[in-house]
């Protein structure tokens, strides 16, 4: 029995279904119709053609065998019977925020120097047949592929995103693919590069591709920096083909990158970040270029240490950079810091500042004049003008070789030729005379190295490791000094008990002083009271003057009157005792009249008894007389006697 018979014996339904099983399986194997998903594409190769194969090239574009340059997208596509294999791939697609990179299998080959291919103007990697056509390049392409999902032919180009690598597989180029892959992989170049502004840092950028750079040039001029030129504008390196256009060379490149993100091709150019230049407050920057055009001398003929040149020109810049932070490539220029404030050198062994300059220096030995040698630490301060900083560096190249290869053996001369003028005892109790002296002395020095010396300051002579002889001379000075300071200490203790003395005075004043307000009011009242007292007793006393002269006057009238009264009456009187004796027969009778005149009136006022109880004399004849009697004889031989002595003188 044939498979004929067999076949026929099969009941109906099970024929219909073999049959439709083999017609779905010869259309599936001869590519009649086929389906491809919209998240897909088809990348057809053409088995067989009339035409016969593909002449040149890897892709067919005029329909013969071969790879064919269109792509199918989704949806149900005929073809002729067992003439086609279709190529279902996946649409290559690039993640956000990353960077695809293009590999061409076919194309015209790369000329002789260059890395990478150029792409024809206007067309892109969808247009397979316009990127061949127009001379595009096979090989690695300088164009990347931003973000998103391309419908492109991965039979030609081979796509290679941070997922992985779309392209169709073929046999012999994996191994290249993989070395491109790790190349990226190293260079992290599926990543944008990113220069964040906390970071203080510039990108510099090394051309992988294009013209060499030219004889003695170290670093690429600067090109396609305007934006206002689309055919040259390069935006940082990130359109290559605009770059070349406008001249740009391989190498490090001038042009540096600042903050920002930038979509560069690593296969292009690499980037090296480097921190900014900053140069801080109390410092200017010195600028030695590297590149740029040669310029022309500023410094004139007088100025034999070299040339100094224009901002931008090759050399040394004639000014400075201000402190501040500035984007500057370090392999183009190299920037010297210049301390524009005072700064300190230290001869002092072991010890040096935080700028280095002096680390070197040690402290000076000296040989005075009686033939000591001490050590003398020293230091020096000086001030460099932010003018003369270009200058300075010009001439020195580096403030540490001025101080080690200049100042050091100047200021050691100096210093050694004043020491054997001096003793070591002047030496020591001169010091504030020998700064001021060095301070005149070497300032003139340093102005012609453009150094401004602003002060001197000399530390105690030392003696050297094992010498005794200078402590011993040191030990007597100090002796002295100290005995010195006993004096003046005793006087100021002197002087201080003196003032404690006073102080006490002044504390028990200020502990009386309520006493001694209070007195001194007092003693102001009384004085007061006194002032006025006296006023009013010199009122008085006045008062008492012109009633006396007054009073005195009057007295003196009135006594005049008085006696002119009394002389009259007693004229008066006298007349009338005249005529009264001349009547009763002389002048005893007179006096006896007055005699008993006032006898009776002792006897009318006297208070004792008119007869005396006793007897006290003895009348002449005999007879006892009282006291009266007596008296009255007393009386009248006192007035009588001169009466008769005066008759008798008249006689």
């Amino acid at each position: 029995m044939d498979i004929w018979s067999i076949f026929l014996a099969v009941p109906l339904f099970i024929r219909v279904i073999v049959g439709v099983l083999l017609a779905v399986y010869l259309i599936y194997v001869s590519r009649v119709v086929v389906f491809i998903g919209n998240d897909s594409m088809g990348i057809v190769e053409k088995i067989w053609s009339l035409r016969g194969s593909v002449r040149d090239g890897f892709i067919s574009l005029d329909g013969s065998a071969g790879f064919q340059p269109e792509v199918l997208r989704g949806g149900i596509h005929f073809f002729m019977p067992f003439q086609y294999r279709i190529h279902v791939k996946s649409l290559p697609t690039v993640p956000q925020g990353t960077i695809g990179y293009v590999f061409a299998r076919s194309g015209q080959p790369l000329y002789p120097g260059q890395a990478l291919a150029s792409l024809p103007q206007d067309v892109s990697f969808e247009d397979v047949r316009g990127f061949i056509m127009g001379g595009g390049q096979r090989g690695p392409q300088r164009q990347i592929l931003r973000e998103g999902v391309y419908a492109i032919n991965t039979a030609q180009f081979v796509i290679l995103t941070s997922d992985g690598n779309h392209a169709v597989r073929l046999s012999g180029d994996e191994a290249s693919l993989e070395e491109m892959r790790s190349r990226l992989m190293e260079r992290r170049g599926f990543e944008p590069v990113v220069i964040r502004d906390q970071e203080d840092r510039i990108g510099v950028a090394t051309v992988h591709d294009g013209p060499s750079l030219e004889h003695e040039e170290i670093i690429a001029p600067s090109v396609g920096t305007d934006a206002r030129d689309p055919e040259t504008y390069h935006n940082c390196f990130q359109d290559p083909e605009n770059f070349l256009r406008a001249g740009g060379r391989r190498g490090r490149q001038e042009q540096v990158l600042v903050e920002g993100t930038y979509f560069i091709n690593r296969l292009f150019a690499t980037i090296d970040l480097q921190p900014k230049t900053v140069i801080e407050i109390g410092k200017v920057g010195v600028v030695v270029s590297y590149t740029g055009p040669r310029g022309n001398d500023l410094t004139g003929t007088e100025y034999k240490h070299g040339e100094l040149v224009e901002s931008g020109k090759r050399g040394v810049w004639s000014r400075a950079l201000q402190p501040g932070k500035y984007a500057l490539n370090p392999y183009g220029v190299k920037v010297i810091q210049v301390p524009t404030t005072n700064f300190v050198l230290r001869w002092i062994e072991g010890r040096s500042e935080e700028h280095g300059f002096d680390e070197n220096l040690s402290e000076i030995r000296l040989i005075t004049r009686d033939a000591f040698e001490p050590v003398l630490p020293l230091s020096i301060v000086l001030h460099i003008a932010y003018e003369d900083a270009p200058m300075v560096v010009q001439q020195f190249a580096d403030l540490r070789l001025l101080v080690e290869q200049t100042l050091d053996p100047m200021v050691s001369a100096y210093f050694k030729d004043t020491a054997q003028g001096c003793t070591l005892i002047e030496l020591v109790s001169k010091r504030a005379e020998i700064q001021a002296h060095a301070v005149k002395a070497m300032a003139e020095r340093f102005k012609k190295y453009r150094l401004n010396l602003m002060e001197v300051m000399i530390g105690t002579p030392r003696p050297a490791q094992g010498d005794v002889h200078i402590a011993t001379i040191l030990d007597q000075l100090r002796f002295r000094q100290v005995a010195e300071e006993k004096v003046v200490t005793y006087e100021n203790q002197r002087k201080a008990a003196d003032k404690e003395r006073e102080l006490r005075q002044a504390e028990a004043i200020a502990a009386a002083q309520g006493d001694l307000t209070r007195s001194s009011v007092e003693i102001k009242i009384a004085e007061n009271k006194g002032s006025a007292q006296l006023a009013a007793r010199q009122r008085d006393a006045d008062g008492v003057r012109v009633t006396a002269a007054a009073n005195a006057e009057r007295i003196r009238v009135e006594g005049i009157a008085e006696a002119d009264r009394i002389a009259a009456v007693g004229e008066a009187q006298a007349r009338s005792v005249k005529a009264q004796v001349n009547a009763f027969g002389g002048p005893e009778f007179q006096l006896k009249k007055e005699l008993a005149q006032i006898l009776e009136a002792a006897i009318r006022d006297s208070k004792n008894p008119l007869v005396p109880q006793v007897v006290i004399g003895q009348q002449a004849d005999g007879r006892g007389g009282n006291a009266v009697d007596a008296l009255l004889g007393m009386l009248l031989s006192s007035k009588t006697q001169p009466a008769e002595t005066a008759r008798s003188d008249a006689r």
